[in-house]
């Protein structure tokens, strides 16, 4: 007669979870760290990749796949070449991975001078500790670029959309330039996520995304995302399996799903964004407003040329950057002054969220950076969420007829 377990045993081994012969429609959560085997066979082949499967959650876990998968396919959707992807704990982790994965003690790294502040300070304090150098040039002039490529340059890094002063990268120039370098070229897609523009028809070997901005899209979620060819993605998967970089299965079902309405969300914010900035543009109190939308902005026409149109027309992104008349002060009161969007990090959530630059900046771009990346000291960053375009306009126009006011009143 078979013993019968103990209570304690009973308790942990309880019957098998049912397996559903119909797929799901929501994503399941594999909230495991781990899983088991028939053999010891079996688990060395998995674990080997010798054979498909899942071992453990740090290296890797079906509901993350999936939101790797997912991504991937939106971003390759019209790609030259298979695209594959991993996903990471956040967008940082992400490019911390593809600078560990490529970059050797002696490489160097040509940058946008207004490029993220995390991946400055990245580059400037961490990196440059292990032996890689960088150069931040302005990317408006390809020339300077071409200039400052060297036998050592490994990377080329751009941003589609770079942040506050939404400069629009040239990928294709770019990748003439990394090519015959014989570097990659990575560029962050973060600001304008592949329903703007997917930098790998243009050019570009690999993407990387804070996924918890857009993709997320609701302010609940951290993650990050790295797509391009399958066989550098291999080498980043090594990279972040050694280093720990795992996104969490929740987080990973947030963000999969965030995929779904991306579309839905960008177009409105897109479209909110144009008529927000045309119309503040229009006001005495702003001396220059920063969307490439603008027939004014220096990045127009290359906008025109790489970015996606729908029936609302281009789109150009959802941040939208505000410079006032009266420098640093006019800009903290500006965003200190409107009442619907929040004062608040991050971009891309359901809320519009306003920043100033200057004043939040500085612990990872010091005074000089914000100054050689054509950062003004008054800019204020909107990212433009889900409300009514109206709405928006009304608040942000009484904001700055309260400035004008001040100001006239001190003058």
């Amino acid at each position: 007669m078979r013993r019968r377990l103990g209570e304690n045993s009973r308790a942990v081994h309880l019957p098998p979870v049912p397996v559903s012969r119909q797929l799901p429609i929501g994503l399941p959560v594999w909230r495991t760290a781990a899983w088991s085997f028939d053999s010891s066979a079996e688990y060395a082949d998995v674990l080997g990749d010798r054979a498909p499967g899942f071992a453990y959650s740090r290296i890797d876990n079906p509901t993350v796949a999936a939101f790797a998968s997912g991504i991937a396919a939106l971003e390759g959707a019209a790609a030259p070449e298979d695209v594959a992807g991993q996903a990471f704990a956040s967008g940082m982790a992400a490019v911390s991975a593809v600078f560990m994965t490529f970059l050797r003690a002696g490489a160097h790294v040509v940058a946008p001078a207004p490029v993220y502040g995390g991946t400055y300070s990245l580059l400037s304090n961490v990196l440059s500790r292990f032996g890689v150098s960088v150069d931040f040039v302005d990317y408006s002039d390809l020339r300077r670029v071409h200039a400052a490529v060297r036998p050592t340059t490994k990377i080329v890094y751009a941003e589609t959309l770079s942040n506050p002063t939404m400069a629009v990268a040239d990928i294709r120039g770019l990748y003439r330039i990394a090519r015959d370098a014989g570097a990659l070229l990575v560029v962050d897609s973060t600001f304008a996520t592949p329903v703007v523009c997917r930098p790998l028809e243009h050019g570009a070997d690999l993407v990387v995304h804070s996924a918890t901005k857009y993709i997320g899209g609701h302010d609940d979620c951290t993650g990050g995302a790295v797509v391009g060819r399958p066989d550098l993605i291999a080498q980043i998967r090594e990279v972040r399996v050694d280093t720990g970089a795992a996104l969490a299965p929740d987080e990973a079902f947030l963000l999969r799903r965030g995929l779904s309405t991306l579309p839905l969300r960008v177009r409105r914010m897109c479209a909110t964004a144009m008529v927000f900035a045309a119309a503040v543009a229009k006001h005495p109190a702003v001396r220059r407003v920063d969307y490439p939308g603008l027939a004014g902005h220096p990045g127009h026409q290359l906008a025109r040329q790489l970015f996606d149109a729908g029936p609302e027309g281009t789109r150009y992104g959802a941040c939208v950057t505000v410079i006032p008349n009266g420098g640093y002060e006019a800009g903290v009161m500006l965003a200190d002054t409107v009442r619907l969007p929040r004062i608040a990090a991050s971009i891309g959530g359901t809320h519009t969220k306003v920043a100033h630059v200057a004043s939040t900046t500085p612990h990872r771009l010091d005074e000089p950076a914000l100054t050689g990346a054509g950062v003004d000291a008054g800019s204020v960053r909107f990212s433009i969420g889900l409300e009514d375009a109206e709405d928006l306009i009304a608040d942000v126009t009484d904001a700055l007829d309260a400035l004008r006011s001040n100001t006239a009143t001190r003058a």
